[in-house]
């Protein structure tokens, strides 16, 4: 494990420039708009938070995670679509296997497979009913197999360096320095706009701090609290191109997520996901672990 972002595998192999990202969705974006591919992954993020968070009490099926497997599983999932298509390997089992990992790589502890499918079901039902999912135990095995494949795609750069901790380290130099008033709300603000980040692509394009500072500009905006941190901005050496930037793209991914009904366009956007694709030894992927598309 290298001991700062700047030796580590993400910065040296899992940061990249917007054509190379528009470059590796290529297979993709013949069958999707870039903005339908941008709502597709504000989804994804989505479901994945939705099965790190909610479950069915009554059922016991509920696999609560701390906050940072769901954001490492997010990160795991955009990564493996930057080497691959969605015809490689069904999202929704990338998705699943991406949390039962990352589970592992955060320390959480033991995370029962069979319990994580019962949940899939159980989001679905609850939140997207017109995806009809069977959780049986047979999608255990899709899930083994996935983490291996998920592993090998990743090359096992495993760790991820997310943009919270110098978010945190930026935001105690600010209320040292100016002893804000009601700072609480603005880090709670921050923290909130931290975490939507990865519904768009600044974790593959930008290093953490740059998303940190990001965060700190969209939240006392999104507070009208930009005069708090006007005269601390300039006392930062950072490169403020790359950060407006990453601004530009947080308030992009906002204002396509505000517009997005998803339960209605969803729909279409699934329906349109290609068959997976056979590999030498047969498919990429389990074909009976995928969801069937009921539309009603």
């Amino acid at each position: 494990m290298a001991a700062n972002f700047w030796n580590s595998s993400q910065n040296e192999q899992w940061m990249f420039d917007k054509s190379e990202l528009m470059r590796s969705r290529s297979e993709d974006l013949k069958i999707y708009t870039e903005e339908e591919y941008a709502k597709f992954m504000i989804f994804w993020a989505n479901y994945i938070q939705a099965i790190c968070t909610e479950g069915s009490a009554v059922s016991n099926n509920c696999v609560k995670t701390r906050i940072l497997v769901c954001q490492t599983a997010t990160v795991y999932f955009k990564r493996f679509y930057t080497r691959r298509s969605f015809k490689d390997m069904d999202p929704f089992l990338v998705g699943a296997t991406a949390i039962y990992l990352a589970s592992k790589v955060d320390e959480m502890g033991p995370l029962s497979l069979t319990s994580l499918i019962k949940n899939v079901g159980h989001v679905l039902q609850k939140r997207w009913p017109m995806i009809a999912f069977d959780p049986s135990p047979s999608k255990n095995a899709a899930v083994y197999d996935g983490e291996f494949i998920l592993l090998e795609i990743m090359d096992c750069c495993l760790i991820v360096y997310h943009p919270h901790r110098p978010m945190n380290i930026y935001l105690q130099d600010l209320q040292k320095e100016h002893q804000l008033k009601e700072f609480d709300q603005l880090e709670a603000q921050c923290w909130k706009v931290a975490n939507d980040t990865l519904r768009c692509d600044v974790c593959l394009l930008f290093p953490p701090h740059i998303i940190g500072i990001a965060c700190i500009i969209v939240g006392a905006e999104l507070m009208n609290r930009e005069k708090d941190i006007k005269t601390w901005l300039p006392e930062l050496s950072v490169d403020f191109e790359k950060v407006g930037e990453c601004v530009q793209m947080i308030f992009n991914m906002y204002k396509l997520w505000k517009a997005f009904d998803e339960r209605e366009q969803i729909k279409a956007l699934v329906s349109k996901l290609p068959k997976i694709a056979p590999g030498p030894n047969g498919p990429f992927f389990h074909q009976h672990y995928g969801p069937k598309i009921s539309m009603y």
